[in-house]
């Protein structure tokens, strides 16, 4: 199924590794095949990963953009959800943390980022934090 992406103008994405940013007008673009697209939104540079839960988005980020070097962001990915869910009590935190892990197993990265998000929504809500960097609502392709 084709992926249809609405560009604001100037808008920056990711589409398998390359930066790439719209020209001075709305577009849309239709990728035929798979692959892996981010929008600037949803991108986290390394010094924005500075809470437990987007130290978690961080590598799961990193794992889908480079499927082919994953297992070098995987270690980092289970050492984080493992220390969250230690101070998590809440069930359906817990409940997406291993939905995350489950769909990461099975590189379905862009679908454990999306229940990353979930958990950025969840703490920052507890830890009263003002998103920065990658916000937990919106949508990317």
């Amino acid at each position: 199924m084709p992926l249809k992406l609405s560009l604001k103008p100037g808008e920056k994405f990711v589409l398998n590794g390359a930066v790439v940013q719209n020209g001075d007008r709305r577009s849309v673009l239709v990728l035929q095949n798979k692959a892996s697209v981010l929008r600037e939104k949803d991108i986290m540079q390394g010094d924005e990963a500075n809470t437990p839960a987007r130290r978690i988005y961080f590598p799961v980020m990193m794992m889908y953009l480079e499927e082919a070097s994953a297992d070098r962001y995987y270690d980092e990915f289970v050492r984080r959800i493992t220390e969250f869910m230690g101070v998590i009590s809440n069930p359906s935190v817990l409940a997406d943390c291993v939905n995350t892990s489950r769909l990461v197993m099975a590189r379905e990265y862009y679908k454990a980022l999306m229940l990353c998000r979930k958990i950025i929504e969840y703490e920052d809500e507890r830890l009263g934090h003002v998103p920065s960097g990658v916000s937990a609502g919106g949508d990317a392709g």
